[in-house]
């Protein structure tokens, strides 16, 4: 059984950054990605990495303000955030893909998270 844990949530004001941390109880060689939901919103897509790192993809919403990147001798992935909005306020997830290549649906991952809150103030 794979076990995902985020860190690094917390409040920030607009314009603030903040550093998720997602790590996986065993070495995955796999795709991952993070997600966020907004209360009363759905799960949305924010970015994407391939097994080596060599790949990534972003939401519209958060390209040029994110960056995923991952450290798989620490079976670690990050998100760094930048510029934060209002509207980034949400719970973030990290899951693992169903393999090694990108993918950005829901669906095509198999283990999640439990979340870690970021808020953004105005």
């Amino acid at each position: 059984q794979v076990q995902l844990v985020e860190s690094g949530g917390g409040l920030v004001q607009l314009g603030g950054s903040l550093r998720l941390s997602c790590a996986a109880s065993v070495r995955a060689t796999y795709a991952m990605g993070w997600f966020r939901q907004a209360p009363g919103k759905e799960r949305e897509f924010v970015a994407t990495i391939s097994w080596s790192g060599d790949s990534t993809y972003y939401a519209d919403s958060v390209k040029g303000r994110f960056t995923i990147s991952r450290d798989n001798a620490k079976s670690t992935v990050y998100l760094q955030m930048n510029n934060l909005k209002p509207e980034d306020t949400a719970r973030y997830y990290c899951a693992r893909a169903r393999g090694i290549a990108m993918r950005t649906a829901s669906t095509e991952y198999d283990y999640w998270g439990q979340g870690t809150q970021v808020t953004v103030s105005s």
